[in-house]
């Protein structure tokens, strides 16, 4: 065996078995250098080991004894299956081995706030996080999917972790699957379905109880109204405040980021990915992300439907007037145009919180969109008593 001791950390390279067979002399090795060294933590790197016993796992007892800050790191599925059934994963803290994933030639197929998802198989998607630091939101959101899943939404769970460059990701298995913004590419006359699968989808969501444990949005609204306090006056600030305050928490569970990139046909089931958003509030806060899906984002650049969603502004703009109509069950055209005034109001906030927060409000497309959200908000709110419907 292979040891490392730096500033206080005793790092064992594990290999091979540890088994009966060996078990004494590796202990041996084990507790003379524990005993050289005394470290304030020990971390056993089981990047080469494939197999323990029970016999290297009562090593690793007396070990959490002598050093209770102890870890395993780069496990692979084999022994990370033997320390679950024994339960050694609920003892002590294990740090799987990840596969290592190359996306350089796999084709996009969605891309959100904080990772883009390629398909990397006929049967298989990758959601990879921007950010480097991603473990812990990959796990919230894995724990989110399968909150989602045990309550009856129609979603895919993550069912493996892996390395691509210096981030992670998340893999799920949708079998020959096609996000609705690739049936829109392909076939443009398929909008009246999408919008009604999208509904369906929205209407389950809807009608299900959120979990106590989920973000409510309406704590999030007011994050993006505070950032974006400079750009209105007190009045206008204080009228927009009265009316994100007077909207009631009802406990529905909302997607939070519900858009054709985040929709999969697989056979004949539409399934919602990306549930990293997954929130609760009233449901006019998922129309306004509907909204600026479909019309919010491009105010002042239509052509960036054709870049985000790979569907022209002419087919969201469709989309977007049959998802109001069939979630209001309504033709009456005042009806729809007044609840989509309404989530505009929200939307627009969070456009326009987005290009302050980037830094953007200084350049000419950035200025330009500050200015349209803000008249459109104004306008709004100027009449409007509440944002509800």
């Amino acid at each position: 065996m292979k040891f490392d001791f730096t500033d206080g950390v005793l790092t064992i390279y594990m290999r091979d078995r540890i088994d009966s067979n060996n078990a004494h002399e590796v202990e041996k090795e084990v507790f003379d250098c524990v005993a050289a060294h005394q470290p304030e933590a020990v971390i056993a790197d089981a990047e080469n080991l494939s197999y323990i016993s029970s016999a290297g796992l009562r090593i690793i007892l007396r070990l959490i004894k002598t050093v209770p800050d102890f870890r395993m790191i780069n496990v692979s599925s084999d022994v990370y299956e033997i320390l679950d059934m024994t339960g050694f994963s609920e003892l002590i803290t294990v740090e799987k081995a990840y596969r290592i994933f190359d996306v350089s030639n796999c084709e996009v197929i969605g891309e959100g706030a904080n990772g883009k998802i390629y398909r990397v198989a006929n049967d298989l998607i990758l959601k990879v996080y921007k950010d480097a630091d991603s473990l812990e939101d990959i796990k919230r959101e894995r724990e989110l999917s399968r909150t989602a899943f045990v309550l009856g939404i129609p979603t895919a769970i993550p069912f493996d972790v892996v390395k691509v460059g210096n981030t992670y990701g998340s893999v799920f298995e949708l079998l020959n699957a096609k996000s609705f913004a690739e049936l829109l590419r392909d076939d443009s006359s398929k909008v009246d379905f999408v919008a009604e699968e999208t509904v369906k989808l929205a209407k389950t969501l809807h009608s299900t109880k959120a979990p106590d444990h989920l973000p409510l949005q309406s704590d999030v609204a007011r994050e993006w109204l505070a950032e974006a306090k400079s750009a209105f006056s007190d009045d206008e600030y204080q009228k927009i405040e009265t009316l994100i305050e007077s909207i009631p928490e009802t406990g529905t569970m909302l997607h939070g980021d519900l858009h054709i990139k985040n929709i999969m046909m697989q056979g004949d089931e539409a399934l919602l990915i990306d549930m990293d958003t997954l929130c609760t509030g009233h449901p006019i806060y998922e129309l306004a992300f509907i909204y600026n899906a479909y019309e919010g984002f491009g105010l002042c650049d239509k052509s960036i439907f054709k870049s985000f969603l790979m569907v022209d502004a002419d087919t969201v703009a469709k989309l977007l007037h049959r998802i109001l109509a069939l979630y209001l069950d309504t033709d009456d055209e005042s009806v729809i145009a007044d609840v989509k005034e309404k989530a505009s109001v929200i939307g627009l906030l969070r456009v326009l919180r987005r290009v302050i927060r980037i830094g953007e409000q200084d350049t000419p497309s950035g200025s330009a969109l500050i200015e349209a959200c803000k008249s459109r908000i104004i306008r709004a709110t100027e009449h409007l008593d509440t944002l509800t419907f």
